[in-house]
């Protein structure tokens, strides 16, 4: 059964340069790009208005963004080799501190945030894979090593219990942060993997990139249960829906799907541009109503409602 969606707002030019990522709070949208600045929008007002700008938060531009579920922190990391860990004061996302090590110019690359913000992850251009404790002044708890490639994409799951990352030479790996032992190296992949992302129920990974599929796996046993297949080029960005029921995904060629896990099926796709998606993320239900946005490189941020209260 197919799903439809329909734009709800478009904000053109929301930076000047590509979008390369987005963030999402229960109220709040978060993108940055190459630009200096991070932009936050309201998702509560129907025309999604700025609500704050963290002007020069990276003077080079940032790549990568994470907020936890809880709304209580985000982090950015830019092309500058800086990590910074932002908290809410007053409605007003206030500079916190900044994780080090060492922090050359694409020593982090990917980051994820646990639900709660207490745990931060992230990898490195030769495959290191870290893990960070906010609550005990961003001290580094785990070092995990692969094999040396490229580090492209990280999740953690919700409860901050496993991390898993993609890598360029196609190795996917999950971690258990708890032990600080390798539970599953998921083999099958040579091509570069751009994201991977964890259920929210933390049952499957979802693992895509140059290959064009999203393959799925059992987090439990660490086997490969199904290949999504229809996207034409190479997939950038993956998202789950609350209920783990849906998976959004945005790609190379301008086009964003929506899956369908139960059907293991693309329900809805959607071309808002043919330049490149870099970011995709669902939306706070209004509702029970879902949405969702995509951002790349025409610069701006495109929302999506379901088109019945189904």
């Amino acid at each position: 059964m197919s799903k439809q969606y329909l734009t709800s707002h478009t904000i053109d030019e929301a930076h000047t340069t590509d979008i390369f990522s987005l963030a999402v709070t229960s109220s709040q949208i978060v993108s940055a790009s190459g630009s200096s600045s991070l932009k936050v929008h309201s998702t509560t007002d129907p025309d999604f208005r700025i609500h704050q700008t963290l002007a020069k938060a990276h003077k080079l531009g940032c790549h990568h963004l994470a907020a936890s579920k809880n709304g209580s922190k985000l982090a950015s990391a830019g092309f500058d080799g800086k990590v910074k860990i932002w908290a809410v004061e007053n409605d007003q996302w206030i500079e916190e501190g900044e994780i080090v090590d060492g922090n050359n110019a694409g020593e982090i690359w990917a980051i994820a945030l646990s639900e709660d913000g207490q745990y931060f992850a992230s990898t490195t251009y030769d495959g290191r894979v870290n893990v960070w404790d906010n609550l005990a002044e961003r001290r580094k708890i785990r070092e995990f090593e692969t094999k040396g490639s490229y580090g492209m994409s990280i999740d953690l799951s919700l409860d901050g219990e496993y991390t898993a990352s993609g890598h360029k030479n196609g190795g996917i790996y999950i971690f258990n942060n708890d032990t600080g032992r390798l539970l599953h190296s998921l083999p099958g992949h040579v091509k570069p993997i751009r994201c991977v992302a964890f259920s929210p129920g933390r049952k499957l990974l979802a693992a895509a990139g140059d290959a064009k599929v999203i393959a799925l796996y059992d987090v439990a046993s660490g086997e490969q249960v199904a290949n999504l297949m229809g996207h034409g080029a190479w997939i950038f960005s993956l998202d789950w829906s609350n209920t783990g029921e849906y998976l959004l995904s945005g790609a190379f060629d301008g086009k964003a799907k929506v899956w369908s896990i139960d059907q293991r099926t693309c329900v809805a796709t959607h071309t808002e541009t043919d330049k490149t998606i870099w970011s995709v993320k669902w939306l706070p239900k209004i509702g029970k109503n879902e949405g969702f946005a995509i951002a790349g490189a025409n610069r701006s941020i495109s929302f999506y409602r379901e088109a019945t209260g189904g």
